[in-house]
């Protein structure tokens, strides 16, 4: 049976991964923080299944023991400081974990397990202002973000430790990926939670920045298929993982209201304080050596995506406020 170990499994990306490495009749071992309460909301129909370890991504000891304690053949390194907007306020905090996180998380594994395959979650945010659209493996980066030059660095030490200490070490450059386990604090969630509480009567407008910024959006669950077929190849290599289309925020709200038969027009009123201080304007990725090296297909439609996000997030909101009358019953998407 083989065996792995994943960091941030409690997150969107790394609870798509369990249940997808048991289902393949993995060992899963999660890493989580001590911390005085836990969220596993994400992993809650899973979280037998998974063996649980302490440890943090800013204590190399507590890494080197999980790392002793679960002898991986495969460590997936998801968790960091991962909301953008945060980053700005908390770049220190953003540097020590999605950086430095990763430095300790590679000699964690070099020490204890130098035979382990390593995945690091790199973020197409590293491409910034981009200089080439589409963006691929060999693209520029300029990052425009401490979340984006924290995640550059977590890029260029992992190639560091797979060419200084012949590790078998690869990052997926993932652009943007959702689903209904996306936080409330990203945009395609903010919008979908949005969506459903004023179809429901409980909001009247959604505060919103950029409209225009461009992303290249695709669903989690697909993306983590991508970050196992890179373990199984013979040779460690980066890839861009992406759905090669591009959608602006206002196509995002368009698809997100119209589903559920309003017109966003009608609710988004336009915030200055949701502006970054430096906008990735647009963001495209080209994913065909994925497909080509690692025979990774998309299943799930961009459209598709987002009512999934809308119906689920609906349901939710129902089941929150299913003891108040004024509640409307008839949603057709539910």
């Amino acid at each position: 049976m083989k065996k792995a170990l994943i960091t941030g499994v409690t997150g969107q990306d790394g609870s798509y991964l369990a249940e997808l490495l048991l289902e393949k009749g993995y060992k899963v071992y999660g890493v989580r923080r001590r911390t005085s309460t836990a969220n596993y909301e994400n992993v809650e129909h899973i979280k037998d299944e998974i063996e649980w370890i302490s440890g943090d991504l800013a204590d190399l000891s507590s890494l080197i023991e999980a790392v002793n304690k679960s002898q991986p053949d495969e460590v997936y390194n998801l968790a960091a400081q991962s909301f953008v907007e945060a980053s700005w306020p908390q770049p220190l905090f953003t540097g020590n974990v999605t950086a430095i996180g990763v430095t300790n998380m590679l000699e964690a594994v070099r020490i204890a397990r130098p035979a382990a395959k390593f995945y690091q979650a790199s973020s197409s945010e590293m491409f910034g202002k981009v200089v080439e659209t589409p963006q691929k493996e060999t693209t520029p980066f300029y990052p425009r973000s401490p979340y984006g030059v924290a995640k550059l660095y977590g890029h260029w030490i992992t190639v560091n430790y797979r060419e200084s200490f012949d590790m078998f070490a690869c990052s997926g450059i993932l652009f943007n990926h959702e689903s209904p386990r996306r936080g409330m604090e990203f945009v395609t969630r903010k919008v979908t939670n949005a969506v459903a509480r004023i179809k429901l009567g409980l909001q009247n407008e959604l505060r919103m920045g950029n409209l225009d910024a461009k992303r290249d959006w695709g669903f989690a669950g697909d993306y983590v298929k991508a970050m196992w077929l890179m373990l199984q190849q013979e040779q460690p290599d980066d890839y861009v993982i992406s759905t090669g289309e591009t959608h602006t925020v206002r196509e995002l709200l368009e698809v997100a209201f119209s589903y559920v038969d309003l017109n966003y027009e009608d609710y988004v009123v336009i915030d200055p304080k949701f502006f970054r201080p430096a906008e990735v304007d647009l963001l495209l990725g080209d994913c065909s050596k994925a497909k080509q090296t690692l025979g990774w297909e998309l299943d799930v439609s961009f459209e598709h995506l987002i009512h999934m996000m809308v119906e689920a997030d609906i349901k939710r909101v129902l089941a929150e406020h299913k003891y108040r009358s004024e509640i409307i019953t008839d949603v057709a998407v539910v």
